[in-house]
């Protein structure tokens, strides 16, 4: 399996590093103080038909995979987290189920918007007790009169309460098979009675990303807004996770390419005791490890990229990707702090804001642990 870009993907990844460069990067700092997500900027991403990468031209995307996604990804990770998880939360949890599982009805009421960037929609699936252990899911959905009444909370919620948002899709109890629970997910729009969106949440990282918890008070939709098989919603969701993990392994190896290239920057430019730091062979070292790290964190989400766009199985090497390149945005930036020295506890550089955003990606979308227990178990070892 080649890993050698085509030449349309070359082309796609230098117009995103051009528009990371041109128009991301200028108003990231300024979007991370304010906790502001600059939907102009969502905009624009949407006109170069980056919302619609991974889907086939027939429903309005731009025909390409979650290859193409990832090579958009990391460069706009590489300069600024928060726009980056907007695109990646945008496609993969938004978008991504209505695709997968919507009737012909909801993909041509919804696909449209959200694939052209002019609308945005979230998952709902973390609650306060249920977050890698989704099967503990307590927000429960009954049928009514021929509508779903809704009770329940959610947390984490990415793109849930932005201007254009148009719906959050929830997975909810919707009764019990075999003595389990039946957990289905719903499509519920934004503006429904019932439905609260809370304020946002003060994050550590990732200030300009819309996140917020979200509540459901007896909160009705229609019947026909059950999104995929009733009861498979948990199996469903599980799909979801092993492509969106290939995309958070390449926001995350953009994030460590980002620490990289600022790094090798600064120590070029840094004079320390009448020598240019980059002469320093501890430095040198530590960039150089810096290196191994995006190199490794690359080729393992190319790889599973590769294998999903072939119609293989990637969900272990889907895995192996998001462990080994959150780990990679993790260590960058810790490094690149490092060589920052005090600069880089200063949020106007971006090696600040990538230690402070790097974290979430061992986290969201599944832990660290659990693409371990994910890994283990292909070993059998469980």
């Amino acid at each position: 399996m080649s890993l050698e870009l085509t030449e349309e993907e070359r082309e796609l990844r230098a117009m995103v590093r051009d528009f990371a460069d041109g128009v991301v990067a200028p108003q990231a700092y300024e979007a991370d103080r304010t906790h502001t997500l600059n939907l102009d900027v969502v905009r624009q991403m949407g006109e170069m038909g980056l919302f619609g990468l991974p889907f086939p031209e027939e429903v309005g995307g731009q025909g390409g995979d979650y290859f193409a996604l990832g090579l958009a990804l990391e460069e706009l990770g590489r300069v600024d987290q928060s726009i980056a998880i907007t695109l990646e939360a945008g496609v993969s949890l938004g978008a991504m189920p209505v695709f997968h599982f919507g009737t012909k009805q909801q993909k041509e009421e919804y696909l449209p918007d959200l694939l052209a960037g002019q609308a945005l929609a979230g998952f709902g699936l973390t609650e306060p007790e249920a977050g890698s252990d989704a099967g503990a899911t307590r927000t429960t959905a009954r049928l009514d009169g021929g509508e779903w009444v809704i009770n329940g909370s959610k947390q984490f919620i990415t793109n849930s309460g932005t201007d254009i948002t148009r719906f959050v899709t929830v997975t909810a109890v919707t009764g019990e098979r075999d003595g389990r629970k039946e957990i289905s997910t719903i499509i519920v729009p934004n503006g429904t009675p019932g439905f609260t969106v809370e304020p946002a949440y003060d994050k550590v990282g990732w200030h300009a990303s819309d996140t917020h918890p979200l509540t459901f008070t007896d909160a009705r939709v229609p019947e026909g807004n059950l999104l995929g098989e009733r009861g498979r919603g948990f199996a469903g969701f599980l799909r979801i996770l092993d492509e969106g993990r290939i995309a958070i392994a390449a926001l995350s190896t953009g994030a460590a390419q980002g620490c990289l290239e600022a790094s090798i920057d600064y120590a070029q430019k840094r004079t320390v005791f009448g020598e240019a730091l980059s002469t320093r062979q501890n430095a040198q070292f530590t960039i150089a490890r810096m290196q191994a790290r995006v190199h490794n964190a690359r080729l393992a989400w190319q790889h599973a990229a590769r294998l999903c766009a072939a119609g293989k199985p990637f969900k272990v090497e889907a895995a192996i990707a998001k462990l080994t390149a959150s780990d990679a945005a993790m260590d960058n930036a810790r490094d690149a702090t490092q060589i920052f020295g005090g600069n880089g506890f200063m949020n106007e550089y971006p090696v600040a804001r990538h230690y402070r955003d790097s974290k979430i990606l061992e986290i969201g979308e599944g832990t660290s642990e659990v693409q371990l227990l994910v890994i283990a178990r292909s070993l059998g070892l469980a």
